[in-house]
This record gives structure tokens, sequence and C-alpha cells, in this order.
């Protein structure tokens, strides 16, 4: 029996009644007239067929080959079965084993004196796993359609046997038996093949099943209805014809039902819980297949619970395959009652599938849901809805379209019937008018009001028809509420003013809003047409409404700041060719009505923008737009030029309305000049003037002053668009010089103001102006821009890195920005550090395109890890910049970095300072970082590491020991700091190094073995530590960080030819930076130890923004009353600018921060090995049991399903 042979423990009951009578374990007797026909494989060698002596295809090379006439492949087959049945079917037990990619052959006489079992194990012992692969893995256009063409095969194969073959007890038994012991075996491709084959083979004997069924209940109709004939009109013979045709049916519709509930029992009930995720997968695809063929024998709680177990699987692919094959069950409605029970138990874990962490997972969820939905609104729950509700504002767009699809089921698909015959209704009163307000309601209540344009792009592939109903939504603006009907509050008008503005942005530009797309898709000419028809219209519609639209909410900032946006979207040749131009001419009046009204910026950039978009030379409104900009910017810059000279003449004695009047048409004007050239009026004169009055007098108006500065900036960055563009004079380049060096002088002045406002816009200014008149404008063939060229002073490069020192690195209490309680206001602490590194990073460009000297970078670098939270991206991007443009300087700037930390620890705690305290290992453990950035490419970073090395050498032994002679330099312990670099250091630097420091060594030094020698005494071990070998040390500063000397054991050496090529030669980083061609030559004497000053920060920073004493300059945690061990190692710093050693693809972008403090140990690295190919070894594996809590959450486990 084939439980005996493979240890099977079938369960006692049957799958659909009898149980199957096995006849696996022995071969069965041949058909009667088949003895003697080939019964030892006349014509064939090897099993395998003979023509003219030429060899014909084996079943697996056919189908791997993929010849699209499987039938007649088949058809070859069964007439080879046929012919001898026994020869034929070692052909598809070999073809089964091949399949598996397995390289041995069942020989016929295996196939006549063996077990399956033993055949198995002997097949086993025989296949070749060096590689792994087996055809349904193998990649590559050879294999990519095999797995379709051996399903196929199958499938085929049962179709063309379903009338007489399968039902000799000879074939499917010995497939069934072969199947099921295959996919018991250890070795995966065995047990991955055979499963597949099984389940496919399941499948066709489920639409064999279903045509049998069909087949019998026809004739049971055929039977009664001729039964129910009068006794004269009753033919006998046709009755018993009937009931004879009818018994043959049942005996094969049982004959095919055991087979299936072999297979299930044998097969699926241990497979589907396998511990390869793509086995699980293959047999809940399956299962769903078999229940929507046959529902009246599978689709019932008996099958449905595995599809519910497995819905909890921790592979997205197994769950991802419940989902799909639910959603087949739940598009039939014929089929919701039997799912009542399967719905009420398993519907919460649906639910919450849609936050799977798989994104596909996710949106298979939500379409599962929405066709539960359409089946019945009792089941899900208000809170199951709000649930989905909510991913419309996902970044996801595939879920968030799915999530939207859900919510126009859910609210929009109750439309109000339309009657026949009636009339179109048109705005308010169209059908549509309940669901935009419907939106807007849903819009409000999501509490997310920044998201509209995704709350559109959600709905727009079900919806669209709705959402560009914009007729229905002008009326539901302008006209009156009908008698009886609500009208809009003004909180719902400004919501649907901001809908009506994404669905016309979405209509225009045809593409989702920003964070969701992928990248720009290439448009059908369908896609096309529409796009142009929906700007049409969109113009046509709102050409008309736009001006009564302005009129109506004129005074209202946010509504009319949306509805100036829309004339960005029009087609404005239509003006012309649809005889709009009054309602252009109304259009300008209310914008210049509402310039006039309005101070607000947003309102007063979005009217620039609106004049922009519509002065437009290739259309024929563009003289007109353009004389209503002109006129509408005299007005405004007489009037200030008239405001502004009594302002100044009042001086002190100047009341808040002169101002107000003074500030309000400078932010009109500067408004405009962002968009527009105002070159032909003279505003550099009156601003400057009016910024000089402000220092002189220093009680300007703070808004004024920023305002101010701003046009400024314009009117210079205006007047060089021009010279750019080569169409100007040479007087013109001279008076642009003249005028954008005084500038810059007068925002380096403003730079010292009491004001923090106006200190942050004349330092983000004076970076963008140092940045544009840079060397780098000369660049693209600009070369006759080279007189405007303009290099900061180095004043002017102290200054700005005082006010970053002073501004950006405080702390969140310090700002002064948070005043009036507001510390507590979580979004003012955002916006504020959003500011600030706006700051920090307009700074760092300086330094990265060398506006400013590099070495100011130190000071920036050496907050890295105290402020790592806030700008470690920044000052990280900034160490990578650097180090592209000159990796030496690179270097020189890090190593002053830590010798600035170094003094500032000296200066607070003295020479006698711990090197076991918090402040000493936090700058070691900044050097560990900065050494990570370096990367593994020895080579490449070879110069800059020497010259790191020599500059903290020379630092070391710069200042003698303040104990007197005899005692250990005062910055001795810097060399501990120094040696977290010396696994950077390639063999043949390590021995110039270590000769280089031996130059500083006194004989006495040498000797010395005392606790303040250590640093000493540690860095010449590093240094010694990989001298017989060139292997980079990976583990450099992973072991004990206390003040103990390391000893590191080094590999075998691992010399390159290129490495040994540049042996003996001396590192030219290793050279000074003059050209005298020196290297590391000093005098031959011991350097005498002469006193010189402290090195400090490259900028004098203001005492008051200093921390708290304890801080010293390095890194604590900001959030935590804990000090940093610094003897773990947080993932967070990790640093592999160059080529990162590794990196963990699970880790969320969110995880990384939390892991900042985090004890991990990254010494070594793991390896995956694959298991060992030892055929000894395989044997002595254990079964494969499944073990539930390797691929189940436990929430499954122990549950009773039903």
């Amino acid at each position: 029996m084939l439980a005996d042979v493979f240890g099977l423990c079938f369960l006692n009951t049957p799958l659909f009644g009898s149980p199957y009578v096995w006849q696996g374990g022995k071969k069965g007797k041949k058909a009667a007239g088949e003895k003697g026909k080939g019964g030892k494989g006349a014509g064939r060698i090897n099993g395998h067929h003979q023509e003219n002596g030429m060899e014909n295809m084996m079943l697996f090379e056919v189908v791997k080959v993929g010849r699209s006439a499987m039938q007649s492949v088949v058809d070859e087959w069964i007439e080879s079965y046929k012919h001898d049945r026994d020869v034929a079917l070692l052909d598809l037990i070999n073809f089964f084993i091949q399949c598996s990619g397995c390289k041995g052959v069942v020989s016929g006489e295996m196939f006549r004196n063996m077990q399956n079992s033993e055949i198995i194990r002997r097949m086993t012992e025989e296949f070749d796993e060096d590689s792994g692969d087996y055809p349904l893995t193998i990649a590559g256009p050879q294999w990519k359609k095999f797995k379709t063409s051996f399903c196929e095969f199958i499938s085929v194969l049962v179709r063309q046997c379903q009338y007489s073959i399968i039902y000799d007890e000879y074939m499917m038994d010995t497939v069934i038996s072969l199947l099921t012991g295959l996919s018991d075996s250890q070795v995966r491709a065995f047990r991955h093949t055979s499963t597949l084959a099984a389940m496919k083979l399941m499948t066709a004997l489920v639409n064999v099943a279903l045509n049998l069924s069909i087949n019998m209940d026809n004739t049971q109709r055929q039977y009664d209805a001729e039964r129910n004939k009068m006794v004269a009109k009753r033919a006998n013979d046709r009755l018993e014809l009937l009931l004879q045709k009818r018994k043959e049916l049942q005996e094969n519709q049982d004959e095919i039902e055991n087979m299936m509930n072999a297979i299930f029992k044998g097969v699926f009930v241990h497979r589907y819980r396998d511990s390869i995720a793509e086995i699980r997968a293959i047999c809940i695809e399956e299962i769903g297949v078999w229940m929507k063929l046959y529902s009246d024998a599978f689709l019932n709680d008996s099958y449905l619970k595995y599809v519910g177990w497995t819905m909890h699987d921790k592979q997205g692919e197994v769950r991802l395959k419940c989902l799909t094959a639910l959603q087949g069950l739940y598009h039939n409605r014929e089929l919701n009652a039997r799912l009542e029970l399967f719905t009420s138990r398993f519907k919460d874990r649906i639910v919450s599938m849609t936050l799977d962490k798989e994104y596909d997972v996710a949106v298979q969820a939500i379409k599962l849901l929405t066709l539960v939905l359409n089946s019945t609104d009792e089941v899900l729950t208000p809170e199951d809805c709000e649930s989905v509700y909510h991913l419309v504002y996902s970044a996801h767009r595939p879920v968030a379209i799915a999530a939207g699809e859900f919510l126009y089921k859910k609210l929009f698909s109750q439309r109000e019937p339309e009657e026949e015959g009636a009339p179109k209704r048109r705005g308010r009163q169209s059908p549509n008018a309940n669901l935009i307000k419907t939106t807007v309601f849903f819009f409000l209540e999501s509490e997310l009001h920044e998201h509209a344009a995704y709350l559109v792009d959600s709905l727009w592939e079900c919806g669209a028809e709705l959402l560009k109903d914009w007729e229905c939504m002008i009326s539901l603006l302008l006209d009156d509420p009908m008698p009886g009907e609500e009208a809009l509050t003004d909180r719902q008008e400004t919501a649907l003013i901001e809908i009506m503005l994404c669905t016309v942005r979405q209509a225009a530009e045809c593409h989702p809003p920003v964070g969701r797309g992928t990248g720009k898709r290439v448009m059908t000419a369908k896609e096309k047409k529409t796009q142009l028809d929906d700007r049409t219209r969109i113009t046509e519609l709102f050409a008309v409404a736009l001006p009564p639209l302005l009129a109506k909410y004129a005074v209202d900032a946010e509504k009319v700041t949306n509805l100036l946006q829309l004339p960005q979207y029009f087609d404005l040749e239509i003006y012309t060719t649809g005889r709009l131009e009054k309602h252009l001419e109304a259009l300008l009046r209310q914008i210049k009505e509402i310039v006039e009204k309005h101070t607000d910026t947003e309102v007063l950039e979005s009217c620039s923008k609106t004049y922009h978009a519509l002065c437009n030379e290739e259309f024929t409104i563009f003289n007109r737009v353009d004389i209503a900009r002109s006129q509408l910017l005299d007005e405004l810059v007489d009037k200030f030029s008239r405001l502004l000279e009594d302002f100044l003449q009042e001086g002190e004695d100047a009341d808040e309305d002169d101002a107000y009047q003074v500030l309000s048409t400078l932010k009109r004007i500067t408004a405009f000049h962002n968009a527009h050239d105002l070159s032909g009026w003279d505003l550099f004169t009156s601003n400057f003037k009016l910024l000089n009055t402000g220092i002189e007098n220093g009680d300007m108006p703070e808004q004024i002053v920023i305002h101010s500065l701003q046009c400024t900036h314009y009117v210079i960055l205006w007047q060089l668009a021009k010279l750019s563009e080569g169409s100007s004079r040479k007087d013109d380049m001279v008076n642009l010089r003249k005028q954008m060096r005084a500038f810059c002088m007068m925002c380096q002045r403003y730079l010292t103001n009491v004001n923090t406002a106006v200190k942050e816009q004349a330092f983000t200014i004076l970076c963008d102006l140092l940045l544009i008149f840079s060397h780098q404008m000369v660049s693209g063939g600009r070369e006759h821009l080279e007189p405007l060229v303009y290099s900061p002073e180095d004043s002017l490069q102290s200054e700005l890195l005082s006010f970053i020192l002073n501004h950006v690195f405080i702390d969140q209490d310090d700002d002064t920005n948070s005043t009036d309680g507001q510390q507590d206001d979580e979004a003012v602490k955002i916006e504020a550090l959003h500011k600030r590194r706006n700051l920090l990073a307009a700074y760092c460009k300086l330094i990265i395109y060398c506006v400013v000297e590099m070495r100011t970078g130190a000071d920036i670098f050496k907050q890295y890890m105290r402020y790592y939270n806030d700008y470690g991206d920044i000052i990280k991007e900034t160490m990578s910049k650097t180090r592209q443009i000159d990796k030496i300087q690179c270097a020189k700037t890090l190593i002053l970095s830590l010798q600035q930390l170094f003094n500032e620890m000296l200066s607070e705690l003295g020479h006698g300072f711990d090197r076991s305290s918090s402040a000493f290992c936090g700058i070691k453990e900044l050097a560990r970082r900065f050494s990570l950035t370096f990367g593994l490419d020895q080579v490449k970073t070879r110069d800059a590491i020497a010259m790191l090395h020599k500059d903290g050498i020379e630092f070391a032994f710069k200042e003698p020991s303040p104990q007197g002679e005899g005692g250990p330099p005062l910055n001795l312990a810097f060399l501990d700091i120094l040696s977290e670099f010396s696994s950077k250091l390639m063999r043949q630097d390590k021995r110039t190094v270590h000769m280089y420091l031996e130059r500083f060594m006194t004989f006495q030094m040498a000797l010395q073995r005392e606790d303040c020698w250590l640093p000493l005494i540690s860095y010449r071990n590093s240094l010694q530590a990989g001298g017989d070998d060139d292997t980079m040390s990976v583990m450099s500063g992973y072991s004990s960080r206390g003040s103990s000397v390391r000893s590191k054991k080094a590999k075998p050496p691992a010399v390159t030819a290129g490495t040994s090529a540049v042996k003996r030669k001396l590192p030219e980083g290793l050279c000074s930076e003059s050209s005298s061609g020196e290297v590391w030559q000093q005098s031959i004497q011991t350097p005498v130890m002469m006193p010189s000053p402290h090195l400090t920060s490259t900028a004098m920073r203001d005492p008051k923004r200093g921390r708290d004493d304890s801080f010293m300059g390095v890194y604590t945690p900001q959030h935590h009353q804990t000090p940093m061990d610094y003897n773990r190692r947080g993932t967070g710093l990790m640093e592999e600018d160059e080529e990162p050693i590794v990196e963990d693809v699970m880790m969320s972008s969110e995880g990384r921060m939390d892991d900042l403090n985090e004890g991990m140990d990254f010494d070594t690295m793991d390896i995956d090995l694959p298991p060992s190919k030892n055929r000894r070894e395989r044997s002595e594996l254990k079964p494969d049991y499944f073990d539930p809590a390797s691929i189940m959450d436990e929430s499954v486990l122990g549950v009773s399903m039903f």
C-alpha cells in the first residue's frame, strides 16, 4: 500500500465519500490485448524511441522547448501508452524526474523491480545540487516559459485521457504515487516540482469531475423526463440506456473523487504549510481555483479554512495568493451565501491586511474588501470602512487608488435616478451635486486639509466623471441654494475651491501629485486627446466663471489664492477664438483690485504668477495683459517712491500708519519682482537708501528691512539675467558690479542686526549672492562675466561662520523665534528646525563650491555627532563633497575639527583630564566615524590618510609638558584619537608614519610605561600591528574603547600587483604642501617643543550660545538624560560614503534614527552560506516537518477556526 511505502498518515474520513483503494504499491495488470506488445521496449534504447537510427526528443526536451502544439505531444504519448504502457509510464516518470533538475534516469529494471520509495531514494542520491537551481527557478529566456509549458502538459494529458486511460487503475495510480512520494522529499527541487505537478493534476481532475457532474445532471433530467411520460409513450430501452449511462458516470465520478481525495490528503494537506513560500503559494493558488470551478464540492468551510489560516503567513507572496483566491470567490455573487461564515470569522484579518507591509498585499486586501462591500453592506462596520478610508492619502499610489475605489463604492454608488425623457439637470440640480458635497464633507472630516490633491488622485480613475463636473462645482459656489437646501458654510466653500483646483490641475497635467509619481509616463494618443479636450473645457468654463468667483471671495485670502492659480491651466488661445475678451478684461480688473486690497504674500505671489501666465507673447492677448500689468506696476512704483520719501524725511517722527503704507507697497512690488523684470524702474536706489537709513538709525521696522533686502536681491538677479543673455552694454556690467558689491557689504552689516529675522534674511541672501557671483559663473561659455566674480574677504567668511555657530548649532529652547510660550508647540519647533537646516545648507554650499576656505568646515564637521539627529545628513553630504574636491584638504579639515574639540576639552577639564571621561570618549568616537567615511579603498585615500597622520603627530608634540622636562607633552593624549585612523594606512605607509613619529620622540619617551604615556604606546602599537601585511582592517575601533592598549591580530598578507609595484615608494600624501619635494623631512634632531598658542575655532563663538559645560563639544543624546555609552555601537552613525560595508535593506528609514544609540556590534559580518551539498550529509537530514511558528503569526496558532 502507498501509505506503507511513504509513511503517509491519511485522514480516516474520505474526501468525497468512500476511501480511495490504492494500487500504487504493485504494478497493475495490463489490459486485455496489450500483452506482449513490446514487453521489453521493442524498438527502444534506454527507454527512448528509435526511428531510422535517430533518437526522438524526450518529453522533457519537448516541454523545455515550449512547443505550441502540446496536444499533439500528448497524443503521441497516449499512442505510446496504448502500445506499451510500462514503457510510456517510464517516460512519464523520467519526465517528472528531469523536470526537477535531477540528472538521474529511472531504468526499466528499476521501474519493474523497485518500490517507488526506493526509486526516489536512488534519485535523491544521484541529485546534483551543486548549482542549487532547477528548471522552475533557473533564470533566463530558455526557462522563462518552462513552468507554463509544464503545467499545460499536465492539463492536456488529463484532458486527453479523461474518457478511458485515467480509469484503467494503472496510469493515474502510478503518477499519483510518484508525485506524492516526491512531494515528501527532503530535496527542495523534488518537493517544489512534484507539488506543482500534483496541484495542476488536481485542477485537471476537478475539471473532469465538473464535466462528469454536468453530464450526470443532464442524464438524470433526461431519465426523469422519459420516466414521467405516459406508459404508452415511454421507451423502456431508452430508460435502461440512461440508467446504465448514469451508473457509469457515477462510477467514474467516484473514481475521480478518490483520486482527488488521495492528492489532497497526500500532497496538499502537507505542502500548504511547507517551509518554502513558493510551495505554499502554489497550494493556496490552486485551492482557490478548485473552489471557484467546482464550488458544489469544494466551496465549504472544510476547505476555506486553509485559505483563512494561510492569510497569517509571514511571506507576502503567500498572503497575496490567499487574497487573489478569495477575490475570485467573492466576485461571484451567487457564492456569497456560502462565504458568510468565513467572512464573519476572517473579516478582521482581511481588514488588518490593508496595512500590510507589502504594498501588493495591501492593494489586494482593499480590492477584496471592495468585493465584499459589493456583495453586502452589512458585513463591514463603520470602523472597518474608516480603516480603509484614510488610505486614500497614502503615498503609495496603487494603495491609494484601491482605497479610492472602495470609498467611491461606499459613498458615491448611490445616485439619484433620473427620469426617462426628462431634460438632463445641470449645475447644483444635477445628480452629482450631492456627491460633490459628500466629497467635501469627507475631505473636511478626514482632517488632512493639506492633501486634497492626494484625495483627488485617489478618486480619479473610478470617479473622473464626478470630479470633472466643474459646472456643478461653480454652481454650488455662485448660485443661491434652492428652497429647503442647506447652503455651504465658509469652511466647506474653501474646501470645495481647493478640491476644484486639484481636479483642474489633475486634468490639465495628467500626472499624480508630488510624492506619488514614479516618473514621467508616456501618454497614449487617447490620453492626449482627453487632456486637450479637458483643457479646452476648463478654459471655456472658468474664463467666464473666474471673475465673478474672484469678486465674491475677494476678501478671503485662502480662497483667492487657490482661484488665482486656475489661469495657469488655461488654453489662452480660446480667449480669442471663443470671443471671451470681455471676460479677460473682467479678470484683469479683479486681479488689480485684489492686489490693492491684500498684503498677504501668498495672495500677491498668486497674482504675480497669474500675470506671468497670461503674459505669453505667443498669444494675441499678450498686448492687452502687458498694458494692464505695466499700468499696475507704474502705480505701485510711483506710490512707493512718494511714500518712501515722506517716510525717510519724517525719520523718528514717522507713525505706524506711514510704516504700514510703505511696507504694504513694498510687499506688492517684491512679489511682482520675483516673476517679472522691473528693471525699467530704478528700484535699487530707493531700496538701498532705505536699507542704509535702517543701518544708520537702527530703528527701521523688521518687515520693511526684510522685504527691502529681498527686493534688492531680485533687482541684481534680473540685471545679471540680462547680462548673461549678452544683450546689455558695458556700462551695465560696471553698474551691476558696483551695486552687487555695495549690496553684499550692506547685507554683511545687517548680520549684526539685533533682529534675528533680519539677520537670517541677510545671511541667506548673502550666501546666494556669493554662490551666484563665484568663479563658477564664468563656466559654460560665459567668460564675459568674469569682471563680476566676487570672492569674500576673510572678515566676511569669519562673520558667516560665526552666524552659523550662533544661530544653527543651538538648543531648541535657545531659539529666539519660539517665544510667547510656543516652545511646546511641536509645529513651531519643526518650522524652526527647518529654517536652521536651510541656513546650514546655504553655508555648506559655499564650502562645497569653494567660495569659502575648506578649513572653515572644521567648525561644522566637529558638530557631526552632537547634532546628528538635526543636521547629520547635511554634514555627511558636505564631507563627501569636499572629499571629492580635494581629499588631502578634506583630511586636514577633519583632523583640524578633532584638534579644536581636543583644545576645548583641555580648556574645560585641564591637562590632568581622565581619558575615560565622556568628553574624551566622544572625541574618539567622532574620530572613528570620520575614519569610516574613508571607505575601504586604501589606495584611493592613501595621500589623505598620510597627511592626516602627519598633522596629528605634529599637533600631539606641539605643546611642551606642563609638568616640566621629562613629562608627557600637553597634547600627547591626542595620539589615542589619531590611532582610530591607523587601520586606513597601507603597510608601507605605517612604517613611514612610525619613522616620522620616532623623530619626535626622545630615547626616554620610548622607555616610559606610565599611564600618562599609554596614548603614545597605543598609537605605536596601532602602527606596528599591521606592519607585516597589507590587509584592510574593517574592525578598527570596534574593540575596547577604554584607555588600555589595544592589540590586533592581522590576517595573512593579500598584496596585489598594483600594491607591490609601489611597495617601496613613499606616498605623495606624505609630502608637505610646499613644492620642495621633501617627504616628512624635518630636522634630524628631535624638534624643540616651543610654546605656541592653543588651536581654537576658526571663528570666535559667542559664549552665550555655548551649550552646557558638560557637553564639551561632543555628542550626547538630546532626548535622554543618561550619558551615551561610547563602547556601544550605534548603526545610525555608520559611515560608508565611498564603499559601503553592509547595508540592511530591510531597515526602514524611520528605524535608523531609532537605532542611533542602540547597542549593536558590527565587528564581523555573518555570511549566509548555502546548505551543504554533500550527499552523506543530505542523507542524514531529518524530514522537514512543518514548524508553524516559522511561517505564521502566533495569532493563528491554536485558534479554533469555525
